[in-house]
């Protein structure tokens, strides 16, 4: 099979396109025939090697934590899917080295989910990473229905399915973005948007920071609560506020309750382009620069 492989460390162009061997799929994993893949920041450091030091998986490997596709082969013991459906999951690549651009990758079944049947399949590889971190960050907030939740990095693809999430809540948005993208943040369901520097000092009552300003913790009141999805540059403990971390864990079933909402119309799942995989590296630069709204995913060519 073709995949993108990082022979070394370092800039996008380490990236290329190979033949690799098909995985092997255990008694309790599904092969999947990738339709999408998606682009993540994580994959962008990775690539720069800035996890080396805390990962165990070796060079060349295979990158990406999002796949989209159907199943081709499930193990021995999987019960809950069958060759032909299609399914989507987020693998921690960092830590187990089961990587998604390639033409077909190997996950637990328990971490895959049935794929949205409202969009495209490439498109759904979209939604896992970005969904599930949005999600896990909201269940650390103690914030009751009707209160206010700052957000940064508010149009990103995690900040976005935030607010979307957030709304379906019951709690009321203050978006941090930038001034064009206040039309689609309005359209996702955010009450008010601000930018950086004209954050309302305690007008939320929590926050959920996606964009390496731990400076909009002065946005929430005193008391309230911050979550960081950014380890580099969490906001610091001030007022009383609590102050936590949110790592994004592998989850199946709640990845499945995901695709439910964006097959109800809650969630919009947001594609920039779709590239071949020869594009990767491409992809990793334009990620990089900023200003990418919605997902980059790779397919591979057929």
């Amino acid at each position: 099979m073709r995949a993108v492989l990082l022979s070394a460390f370092g800039e996008p162009d380490r990236l290329a396109t190979a033949e690799w061997p098909v995985p092997e799929p255990g008694p309790d994993d599904i092969l999947i025939r990738t339709a999408g893949a998606g682009v993540n920041p994580v994959d962008l450091q990775t690539r720069a090697g800035q996890h080396a030091a805390h990962s165990k998986v070796e060079l060349p490997m295979v990158l990406g934590w999002d796949v989209a596709g159907t199943v081709v082969e499930v193990g021995a013991r999987v019960r809950r899917f069958a060759p032909g459906d299609p399914v989507v999951a987020m693998s921690a690549q960092m830590a187990t080295g089961r990587g998604t651009y390639a033409d077909h990758v190997v996950v637990a079944a328990d971490i895959a989910a049935p794929a949205p049947r409202s969009i495209a399949l490439a498109d759904a590889a979209a939604l896992p990473l970005a969904g599930l971190t949005a999600d896990q960050a909201l269940d650390l907030l103690d914030t009751p229905p009707g209160g206010t939740l700052l957000v940064t990095g508010a149009a990103g693809a995690v900040g976005g399915f935030v607010v979307q999430l957030a709304v379906a809540r019951g709690l009321r948005v203050l978006a941090v973005a930038r001034a064009r993208d206040e039309a689609l943040l309005k359209e996702l369901g955010a009450e008010r948007v601000v930018t950086d520097e004209t954050i309302p000092r305690g007008a939320a009552d929590a926050l959920v920071e996606t964009a390496g300003l731990p400076g909009a913790i002065a946005g929430v009141r005193d008391g309230g609560t911050a979550i960081s999805i950014v380890p580099t540059r969490p906001p610091l403990t001030e007022r009383g506020i609590d102050v936590r971390m949110s790592f994004v864990e592998q989850d199946g079933t709640r990845l499945a309750r995901l695709v439910g909402l964006v097959d109800e119309g809650t969630l919009t799942v947001r594609v920039a382009e779709r590239l071949d995989f020869s594009a990767a590296a491409e992809a990793h630069r334009r990620l990089a620069a900023g200003g990418v709204r919605g997902k980059l995913v790779l397919v591979p060519a057929r």
